[in-house]
């Protein structure tokens, strides 16, 4: 045991000597000639992404070569944390006030950022920025989503739409439904599973309660609450109206009639595979299924069309917009303003979203053939109508919102599996936010 004892006496010693050494010498490095300056008189800035991939990493290492060349007294060291992780590896870094200036914000964690001090309010910037006001509206509503105040310039917007089998529609004589009520009889006739083909790619597996919020929106209409789609513009949660026990119905249906038998347990990956791979008619996603229906589908086989809509003439979801950010306690705030302007101006911004398939953030980007015509039309087409196609947000900084996520989709499952009624789920997640709204006015 004694032996044991100085065993891990020594070992820690080891440790804490290294990391003394570790320490010091980054600090050296960052620091060596007293002004923030490198020993090559360049000023380094250190960049973090979130949703890191080998292929946007190398775009964006493309795209800081150009910031280089045009600023040569800025170096940019680009952390790419692998994809799963990455957001708690963020949050550490910032917690711990490790050397960072430009950040990847995301809306769930914008306000946590926000309200600890962690990223700087840019709006002295954007006040100054010729480009602010190019921004789309949903561009700036991401970017203003905490407190009406900018905290980081949004790189892309992740939207969905309807992706489907041309072939198999010209084949059967259908056209491109425009309503959930279409959207489901054309489901119906396309679903052979003696052949392995089904009419949708159904999402019952991790986050699969999305697709059944966007169901339950799209029943309910412009009674929800856009600014926060858990509630009715009533006061009363969106679990509690009659549109959406219609809607779960459906949603069971859609299930249960034109989708795998597995699909319960489908998550994205799942999902984007049994379309691709031929399996399944029908596909919501985001734009960046789109490089992969390219590489796995011949080209005329398949296209992209507006969600469907609901009964109420409306269809609802959320946009996703993760941007760049700065850190408040950065040392080099005007240079890492001056990367941040550089990739969000149009130019490399547009640019960025055309080759990483996600939508543009700049009004004038759909003036783009690119956009216009082919597979990324239909989110043109969608956000020239923003009465029709609403964009809503979720209650994502209340505090039970983690919890219900992970409650959720067993909740759903259950559902689904038959072990539980409409009704009753309906209930107790009218019953959780009920309380939750409560719980957020104190």
């Amino acid at each position: 045991m004694r032996s044991r004892k100085k065993y891990f006496a020594l070992f820690f010693s080891i440790c804490l000597l290294l990391s003394i050494v570790v320490g010091c010498s980054q600090e050296s490095s960052t620091e060596s000639n007293g002004n923030g300056k490198d020993s090559d008189g360049k000023i380094t800035l250190k960049m973090i992404e979130s949703l890191s991939s080998p292929a946007r990493t190398a775009l964006l290492n493309e795209l800081i070569d150009k910031f280089e060349a045009a600023n040569p007294n800025i170096k940019v060291e680009l952390i790419s944390p692998p994809f799963n992780g990455a957001d708690q590896k963020i949050t550490q870094m910032l917690m711990a006030k490790e050397a960072l200036d430009v950040v990847e914000v995301r809306e769930f964690n914008a306000k946590q950022f926000a309200m600890n001090g962690f990223i700087e309010d840019l709006k002295p910037y954007t006040e100054k920025w010729k480009n602010y006001d190019s921004l789309n509206d949903i561009a700036k509503k991401r970017a203003n989503w905490v407190d009406n105040t900018p905290y980081y310039i949004p790189n892309g917007l992740y939207q969905r739409v309807l992706f489907y089998r041309t072939d198999w529609f010209k084949e059967a004589g259908l056209e491109v439904p425009k309503t959930w009520d279409e959207f489901y009889e054309a489901a119906k006739k396309l679903t052979d599973p003696a052949k392995n083909r089904y009419g949708y790619s159904f999402r019952g597996g991790p986050t699969g309660w999305d697709y059944a919020l966007i169901t339950m929106w799209a029943y309910n209409g412009k009674e929800v609450n856009p600014d926060n789609a858990f509630y009715l513009e009533n006061g009363k949660t969106l679990f509690s109206s009659p549109e959406s026990l219609e809607a779960l119905n459906f949603y069971k249906k859609v299930y249960k009639e034109v989708s795998p038998p597995d699909s319960i347990n489908w998550g994205y990956p799942e999902m984007v595979q049994g379309f691709v791979s031929g399996s399944t008619a029908m596909l919501i996603q985001d734009a960046e299924v789109i490089d992969a229906a390219k590489e796995k589908l011949q080209d005329g086989t398949w296209a992209t069309a507006p969600l469907p809509i609901g009964p109420s003439g409306v269809a609802q979801q959320v946009v996703s917009g993760p941007g760049w950010g700065m850190t408040a306690y950065s040392k080099h705030k005007k240079e890492a303003w001056k990367l941040i302007e550089f990739l969000s101006d149009p130019e490399q911004s547009n640019e960025y979203t055309k080759r990483s398939s996600v939508i543009p953030v700049h009004q004038n980007a759909f003036n783009d053939e690119f956009y216009k015509t082919g597979y990324f039309k239909p989110y043109g087409d969608m956000n020239a109508q923003p009465d029709i196609f609403l964009d809503v947000t979720r209650p994502i900084d209340f505090k039970g919102w983690g919890a219900w996520q992970s409650a959720a989709d067993q909740d759903l499952q259950a559902f689904l599996s038959g072990n539980t009624s409409a009704k009753d789920l309906l209930k107790k997640w009218d019953e959780y936010w009920t309380k939750e709204k409560a719980e957020n006015k104190k």
